[in-house]
């Protein structure tokens, strides 16, 4: 940047001016930290100028302190420029931006579609002309400003766009989540110092420079401001001793120095100024025209733009630097900024959503006037998509609230809206100040849901569900039936995850079934199947497939049915559910709920053969639970990468996986996550040809006593102890477990639990049986079940090879290994090649192994543009920019060795 020349900055230049010089073959963001005064405003305003002499479109914005609690604000004046392309956008994603930019909306728009409004904005933009975004100060943007940068900068890459932020270290930044390419700005070298010092320092002798080296410690702020408090000081015959005080403190209180040079109408215009959640001119004189009782014009302001505390434009005031406002705060006493407040709140009589924050921030009481206006203010902050700001209101509200129990309700209402975000710590926090309150019977069965959603205490605790089930009872009689339900979901997963002993089951199907005239309630069969999925399965299953999933138009509904066909074995109506119900999340941009939708569907995706939505599912959902702030890496996403790391042959990550979620579930005793880990272990010592560890491992889930033993996510073990068994020469003991599986399978119709015995029976019979039951097993009904078909044709092939009736074989050993190709089983593929060699066939070539180089992204990119979707539908689909969807395709059409949209049919299976 030679035309910008910062004393000292030379590499940090380089790195911003590198950024905009590859702008059109790679986008990217970064983000520019260091302590206050370094230079990082400075830096990003030489990178704004170097992009426009490069002809790149410049965007800005900028955090200011006291407008974080308005929704927004930081993100309107970043797209202004760009809305006059909203047009463009499709509606569901324009009618979410223009209610996030404070347009009446009959329904809160969800964050994320707004993010995903933004990013095709700034992407259609870059299209013509390359866009440069610059987002100063971001430790003061309001929240849902700082999560739409977050969302766009994870997916600019392929975008000729670059993003350059900037924040104070020691500030919670959300974007430093967001894996942006940090740029740590420090103190200026000695040489560097001297010379930005030589160019400010007046008339200071030898011995003040030296002073304000020393206490500037490299700080180019410090370099600049220091000299001329020093100067004003010795002009007044006062020292300064500040050596004590941090840096920051030290500038503070240089600017806060030349206040009382100003008149006093000029030091009521600066303090509304420093108080006002707005940059307006009109209404910061308005303000500061009622604070001192008398007109207060432009020309007040002047002198305080002449020392260098403000700059002034036809429009607005702006402090020249955030530490001057700070500055301006800290030297007026609490009762001037409660006045300049009132004065704001007087002229804000038009914006009753700012006009009760001013008000909030002047009381000094209880006031329930002000506690009522904050609540009905948090739905603003609602419909507007801020979830974060409506529950800043309502914890204010429950403040300035004279009434304990209406307070209690306040903070749970705020801790309903946090369990939103995710935010378990936050969560925990409100419902401990509403505790200590006196709550009405309901709010202390709604208080003990919430805690029960982070799941609070043990899972296995048999007396923690009695209780929830109690509470629900007494939401029954007070005919609050979904406050029931949601106390008895919760009650039901503590069964799911951990063995709370079948009364406590019973208490839970015996107080849902209270309920009159909700038989099909996703809610009640969710709860039901969870509870006791081996007793309830088949009444469940038999409401299930009553379900016309067509007409069922809540998402959240959709989740539970899957959830529901999930905990009873019938993947087949969970994956119906999950998909329908994946798609409409999408629709909406609820991607918290998506991410657990997408989770849910991982295994029931491996039953039904399609490996590559599972792993897409999977990377997907463990991103958006990153992005949505839930636990990234938690025990169950866990236990579902060591599963699918050992179905894809990685034997040793997923024994080093399932070791660590081990650990983890061991201590809380999660008996349904145990399961799973020894289903892991199992597969992969299968795979690695160690059948006999494998059979050890596996024999676990089945084994009443064991911590790894669970009512239904042991059947989707029982093919693979069968196949362990008998290779390890112990199919005599897994019989006596298969014996003891075909009294569940009367119990209920799983079709998890039944599929898998018709393998296990064939597998493990002898050779006299074998035939009938590995035929009768192939005339089930495996449509759905790809599979598992393929693995019995490769059992019942391999068994008619060593039987030497090879041309029979070869039938069945070919179907298998096309099919195993297809779903991506490569270990089980090569074992029917194998096979087929040692029938004869010495031709046996691997099937093209192009649609198994693709990620997991680039599969489930491929499938929809082979159903005939748009690179904007994709996008629009997965939360990407049209360009990156196409960059993709890009790398995927060489691996599938193709040329075209039209051809991909022909490699990926669309459905």
């Amino acid at each position: 940047m030679a035309a910008h020349r910062l004393v000292g900055r030379d590499t940090e230049l380089a790195v911003l001016a590198g950024m905009v010089d590859r702008i059109t073959e790679q986008g990217g963001s970064v983000l520019v930290l260091g302590e206050a005064g370094v230079g990082k405003s400075s830096l990003l305003a030489a990178a704004a100028e170097y992009g426009r002499a490069a002809g790149l479109q410049v965007l800005g914005t900028a955090g200011v302190e006291a407008e974080a609690q308005l929704p927004f604000a930081g993100l309107h004046r970043l797209v202004r420029p760009l809305l006059g392309s909203q047009t463009q956008l499709p509606a569901v994603q324009r009618n979410a931006l223009q209610a996030a930019l404070g347009a009446e909306s009959a329904d809160p728009p969800q964050r994320f579609m707004i993010a995903l409004a933004v990013l095709n904005l700034i992407a259609d933009a870059a299209a013509t002309r390359p866009v440069l975004v610059v987002v100063d100060d971001i430790q003061w943007l309001d929240r849902p400003t700082q999560e739409v940068l977050s969302f766009v900068a994870r997916r600019i890459s392929a975008d000729p766009v670059v993003l350059a932020g900037a924040g104070r270290i020691g500030h919670d930044m959300l974007v430093t989540s967001a894996g942006l390419a940090e740029l740590h700005v420090g103190e200026l070298d000695e040489d560097s110092a001297r010379r930005l010092l030589a160019a400010h320092a007046g008339e200071l002798d030898r011995a003040d420079q030296e002073r304000v080296l020393k206490e500037a410690q490299g700080n180019p702020l410090a370099l600049i401001e220091l000299p001329a408090a020093i100067q004003a000081a010795v002009a007044d015959g006062r020292d300064l001793p500040w050596s004590s005080l941090p840096l920051t403190a030290r500038l503070e209180r240089a600017f806060a120095a030349r206040l009382p040079d100003l008149s006093e109408a000029a030091r009521d215009a600066v303090l509304v100024a420093a108080v006002d959640s707005a940059d307006d001119l009109q209404e910061i004189l308005a303000g500061a025209s009622l604070l001192a009782g008398d007109l207060v014009s432009v020309a007040a302001l002047e002198p305080a733009a002449a020392i260098g505390l403000i700059r002034l434009s036809d429009r607005h005031v702006r402090f020249r630097h955030p530490l001057v406002r700070s500055a301006v705060i800290a030297a007026e006493p609490p009762t001037r900024h409660q006045a300049a407040h009132v004065a704001l709140a007087a002229v804000l009589a038009d914006d009753p959503y700012r006009r009760s924050w001013h008000r909030a921030q002047a009381a000094t009481a209880p006031d329930d006037d002000v506690a009522d206006q904050l609540e009905a203010s948090h739905l603003t902050a609602l419909r507007r998509g801020s979830a974060a700001e409506a529950i800043m209101a309502l914890e204010r509200s429950a403040e300035l609230t004279a009434d304990l129990s209406v307070r209690g309700r306040r903070l749970l209402l705020a801790a309903e809206h946090a369990f939103g975000l995710g935010k378990s710590d936050l969560v925990d926090q409100l419902l401990g100040r509403a505790a200590r309150l006196p709550l009405a019977a309901l709010d202390l069965a709604r208080m003990e849901w919430l805690r029960e959603i982070f799941h609070d205490g043990v899972p296995g605790d048999p007396a923690r569900v009695f209780q929830l089930c109690e509470m629900a009872s007494q939401a029954l009689r007070a005919a609050d039936p979904d406050l029931a339900l949601q106390l008895l979901l919760g009650a039901a997963l503590r069964c799911w995850w951990s063995d709370t002993g079948q009364q406590a089951r019973n208490c839970v199907v015996t107080t849902v079934e209270q309920l009159a005239g909700m038989p099909d309630d996703p809610r009640r069969l969710a709860v039901l199947a969870v509870a006791d999925p081996l007793r309830h399965g088949s009444q469940v299953i038999e409401r299930l497939h009553a379900v016309v999933l067509e007409t069922v138009a809540d998402p959240a509904a959709l989740w539970l049915l899957g959830m529901a066909a999930h905990a009873v074995g019938e993947p087949d109506l969970a994956a119906d559910s999950l998909v329908r119900a994946e798609s409409k999340l999408r629709d909406d941009g609820r991607l918290g709920l998506l991410s657990q939708v997408l989770i849910l569907q991982v295994l029931d995706n491996v039953e039904l053969g399609d490996w590559g939505r599972a792993d897409a599912a999977l990377l997907e959902g463990r991103q958006l639970a990153l992005e949505t702030g839930q636990p990234i890496w938690d025990i169950g996403t866990q236990t579902l990468t060591a599963i699918m790391a050992a179905l894809h042959g990685d034997h040793g990550l997923a024994q080093s996986i399932a070791a660590e979620a081990e650990l983890a579930a061991n201590g809380r005793r999660l008996n349904d996550l145990l399961s799973c880990v020894q289903l892991a272990r199992g597969i992969g010592l299968t795979i690695a040809g160690d059948y006999d560890a494998a059979f050890q491992a596996l024999r676990r889930m089945f084994e009443p006593d064991d911590a790894a033993f669970h009512p239904t996510e042991r059947f989707h073990g029982v093919s693979f102890l069968a196949d362990a068994a008998l290779h390890a020469g112990r199919a005599a003991e897994a019989r006596d477990i298969i014996t003891a599986l075909e009294a569940d399978a009367r119990a209920t119709t799983s079709a998890t639990l039944h599929r898998h015995l018709s393998y296990a029976r064939a597998v493990l019979a002898a050779d006299d049986d074998a035939e009938q039951l590995y035929q009768q097993a192939l005339r089930g009904d495996l449509v759905r079940w790809p599979w598992l078909r393929a693995r019995i044709e490769l059992a019942y092939g391999s068994w008619l090879r060593r039987g030497r009736r090879i041309a029979q074989s070869r039938t069945y050993l070919r179907s298998a290994q096309a099919a195993l190709d297809m779903i991506g089983a490569r270990s089980w593929a090569a074992r029917a090649r194998a096979e087929l060699r040692a029938a004869g066939e010495r031709s046996v070539q691997a099937a093209p192994a192009a649609v198994s180089e693709l990620s997991a992204q680039e599969l489930q990119i491929a499938r929809l543009a082979a159903q005939g979707l748009s690179n904007k539908e994709i996008g629009q689909r997965l939360y990407l920019s049209p360009r990156t969807v196409g960059s993709h395709l890009y790398r995927i059409f060489p691996k599938l060795g193709i040329t075209s949209r039209a051809q991909l049919a022909g490699h990926v299976d669309p459905a």
